[in-house]
């Protein structure tokens, strides 16, 4: 009886072993599959496909960058009345996605949540995006060469080759030109904050 037990303590430590810490605090792989059917659910992929190794790895990082980025938060945003508006719009554009309200509830059973929690996943995306537009945007900015440039050498040819010609004046199209260098400056900078962050919160990534 006593070898059974073992046996089952030990298959349960497998599955749910430790994959990733931020300081002190352990995330396992149940926490990161559940993320991963979370984030499938959100995205609207209901039941989710299986996850292999790489997937669940990206989904890993995925859910420790969000802690990490929400550790920065200077103010709690988690109760802003915009923050909540835009969250449970989504939420009603969740449920929506769905034939019925009990194929919705039966969804959110499997994932061990309620609608509330679900709402606060969403606010909290929400505060991630903020507070990434908070402390990015205003060092992401483009200079004027930058948009010539990305406009002579990167959107003519691509709106002539879908389009053809003529090719609308830079005039009319900077201000959409502006926003995808800031975004991919945004994108970059992001990437360089988190690998700073994450000596400093001391993260350790472990295999599946």
């Amino acid at each position: 009886m006593l070898l059974g037990w073992t046996a089952d303590f030990s298959r349960a430590e497998v599955l749910d072993r430790v994959v990733a810490s931020i300081g002190n605090v352990a995330i396992t792989q149940s926490d990161v599959e559940r993320e991963y059917r979370l984030e499938r659910f959100l995205d609207g992929q209901w039941p989710p496909p299986s996850a292999d190794p790489k997937t669940l790895a990206q989904a890993r990082e995925r859910l420790v960058y969000q802690k990490l980025l929400l550790e920065e938060e200077t103010q709690d945003l988690s109760r802003d009345p915009a923050l909540q508006k835009t969250a449970a719009e989504e939420l009603d554009g969740l449920r929506k996605r769905f034939p019925s309200g009990q194929e919705f509830q039966s969804a959110l059973q499997s994932l061990h949540m309620d609608a509330k929690q679900i709402l606060t996943t969403l606010i909290d995306q929400q505060r991630v995006l903020r507070i990434i537009e908070q402390q990015l945007r205003p060092a992401a900015a483009p200079a004027t060469s930058d948009v010539e440039s990305y406009y002579r050498e990167v959107f003519t040819p691509e709106y002539t080759r879908m389009h053809g010609p003529p090719v609308p004046p830079l005039t009319d199209v900077e201000g959409q030109i502006r926003e995808i260098l800031v975004q991919k400056k945004i994108d970059e900078l992001l990437a360089s904050w988190l690998e700073e962050l994450k000596p400093s919160r001391r993260v350790r990534f472990y295999s599946f």
